[in-house]
C-alpha cells in the first residue's frame, strides 16, 4: 500500500510524544524501583482516579477495539457476547476483589500463587497457578501484538520493522518505569479512545444515513442469535466473565491501588467501558453496512482500520490519531500484562525454587528480564497459532485461567478443598479445556459430537 504522508506524521508525533511520557513515567510518584512491589505495583498507591484509568486501560485492550469488531462483522449477534459479560465480570469483583485486597495488603500478598500457598499450604499448587498464569497472559499479550500489527500495515508501514520497533518500545518502558509507566499511558490512551469511539460512532453512522440505514444492510440472520447458537452464547458470557479478574494483570492493578474503597469505587464506575464496548462492537455492523472487505492477509482481524481508512479518507489526520491511539491502546495492557507475568515468575518459581534467598534488588532486576522474555513468548503465539478470530487468543485464555477459579476465588472464602483435589480439578481441566478450543478452531464455539 501507498503510505499516507499526513497520517503517518500525526501517528508518527503522537506515538512518539506518548512513549516519551512513558518513560518519564519513572519519575512520577517516585520510588525505590530496585523493589518489586515498587517496580511491579507502584508502591500499591493509587487512588480511584488514576486506577479507573489504569483499569480501563488494562482490562480493554486490542481484544475490545480489534477482535470484538472483527467478530461481530463476521459472525453478527453472536460476537456481542462481550457486552454481557463485562457488565457481569463488576459484579463478580465486588464480591472477590475486596477480600483479596485485604488479605493481600495485611499478608504481603504480591500475586495470587502467594495467597494460595498459604490458604492451602501447597507449593506444588501455589507453582501450579503461577505457570497458569504467565501462560494464559502470553496468548493475551500476542493479541495486542498481532493489534498493532494489523493497524501497521493498514497505514502501509512496512510491518516486520514497524512490529520490531514496537516491541523495542514497549520493552524498555516497561523495564525502565515498571507500573507507573503503563498507568501515565493509560490516562491518555482511555481519553483519546473514547474521543475516537464517540467521533467515529456518530460521524460514521451520519455518512451511512443513520443506524435504520445501517441495520437494514445487515443480514438479518446476522441480527439475532439462532436457537442454534444460545448454549454457546450463554456459555461465551460465563466462561468469558469469571477469569478476567484472576489473570495477572488484573490483579496487578488491583494490588496498586491504596485502599480497599478504591477497589470497590473503580469496579462500580468502570462499567462505563461496557458502553464504550458497545459502540465498538456496533463498527462491525456499520462496516457491513459501508461494504468493507476483510484483508487477503489479516481477514476480518483487519476490519476496524479499514473501516476507519475507508470513512475518513477525507481526513488522514483523523485516521493516523485513531490507528496512533489504538496502537497504544494495546501497548498499555500488554505492558501491565507482562508485569503481572513477571511478579508471578520472580515471586513463586525464581524466589521458591531457584533463589529462595535472593535480594529486594535481585528480585526486582529478575522480574524486570522476565517481562521481556514473556513478550517474546506472546510473539511466538503471533507465528505459530491461527488468527483467523484474533478474539480466539484470548479465549484460550479464558479457558486456562479457569481452571484456577477454584483455588483463588473460592479459596477465598473456605480451604475445605483438598489441595490435590485443586491440582487434579485443574489438570483435567487444562486437558479437556485445550482439547476443546483446538478441535474448535478457527471459530469460537465447541460443538459435541
Amino acid at each position: 500500500m501507498v503510505i499516507n504522508w499526513e497520517m503517518m506524521t500525526v501517528f508518527t508525533v503522537f506515538f512518539v510524544a506518548v512513549t516519551a511520557l512513558g518513560f518519564w513515567a519513572a519519575r512520577w510518584r517516585a520510588g525505590d524501583l530496585r523493589r518489586l512491589t515498587e517496580w511491579g505495583l507502584a508502591g500499591r498507591r493509587f487512588g480511584s482516579v488514576i486506577t479507573w484509568f489504569l483499569m480501563g486501560g488494562d482490562m480493554y485492550t486490542a481484544y475490545t477495539f480489534m477482535a470484538v469488531p472483527a467478530l461481530v462483522f463476521a459472525q453478527g449477534a453472536q460476537g456481542f457476547f462481550a457486552i454481557p459479560a463485562f457488565t457481569l465480570m463488576y459484579p463478580i469483583a465486588l464480591i472477590f476483589m475486596p477480600r483479596f485486597w485485604t488479605l493481600a495488603r495485611h499478608r504481603g500478598y504480591v500475586t495470587t500463587a502467594d495467597f494460595v500457598q498459604e490458604r492451602f499450604g501447597s507449593k506444588t499448587l501455589a507453582l501450579i497457578i503461577a505457570v497458569t498464569g504467565i501462560l494464559a497472559t502470553m496468548p493475551y499479550i500476542a493479541i495486542q501484538i498481532y493489534g498493532m500489527q494489523v493497524v501497521l500495515a493498514q497505514m502501509g508501514f512496512p510491518v516486520e520493522y514497524a512490529l520490531i520497533i514496537a516491541f523495542v518500545i514497549l520493552s524498555a518502558y516497561t523495564y525502565f518505569s515498571g507500573l507507573r509507566g503503563p498507568a501515565v499511558i493509560a490516562i491518555v490512551k482511555d481519553i483519546s479512545i473514547w474521543i475516537i469511539v464517540l467521533v467515529a460512532f456518530f460521524s460514521i453512522g451520519s455518512r451511512l444515513g443513520g443506524l435504520d440505514k445501517i441495520f437494514a444492510a445487515v443480514p438479518i440472520e446476522k441480527q439475532t442469535l439462532a436457537p442454534q447458537q444460545l448454549s454457546a452464547y450463554a456459555t461465551l458470557v460465563i466462561g468469558s466473565a469469571f477469569p478476567l479478574f484472576l489473570y495477572p494483570h488484573a490483579i496487578t492493578g488491583i494490588l496498586s491501588t491504596n485502599s480497599r474503597k478504591v477497589v470497590k469505587r473503580t469496579a462500580a464506575f468502570l462499567l462505563a467501558y461496557t458502553f464504550l464496548q458497545g459502540m465498538l462492537g456496533l463498527l462491525g455492523f456499520m462496516a457491513i453496512a459501508a461494504s468493507i472487505k476483510a484483508s487477503p492477509i489479516y481477514q476480518t482481524n483487519s476490519i476496524l482500520p479499514a473501516l476507519f481508512d475507508t470513512l475518513f479518507h477525507d481526513q488522514p489526520w483523523f485516521t493516523g490519531f485513531a490507528f496512533a491511539a489504538i496502537c497504544i491502546g494495546a501497548l498499555v495492557p500488554a505492558g501491565i500484562m507482562s508485569i503481572g507475568a513477571a511478579n508471578l515468575f520472580t515471586r513463586n518459581i525464581y524466589r521458591e525454587y531457584m533463589r529462595p534467598q535472593c535480594s529486594e534488588r535481585e528480585e526486582a532486576n529478575m522480574a524486570k528480564t522476565v517481562s521481556f522474555v514473556v513478550k517474546l513468548g506472546a510473539m511466538a503465539f503471533i507465528f505459530f497459532f491461527p488468527t483467523t478470530f484474533a478474539i480466539n487468543l484470548q479465549l484460550f485464555g479464558n479457558v486456562w485461567m479457569l481452571q484456577t477459579l477454584p483455588a483463588v476465588f473460592i479459596g477465598l472464602f473456605t480451604n475445605w478443598f483438598h489441595r490435590l483435589a485443586l491440582i487434579v480439578g485443574w489438570a483435567a481441566g487444562m486437558i479437556i479445556g485445550t482439547w476443546m478450543m483446538i478441535s474448535s478452531l478457527p471459530k469460537s464455539v465447541f460443538h459435541f459430537p
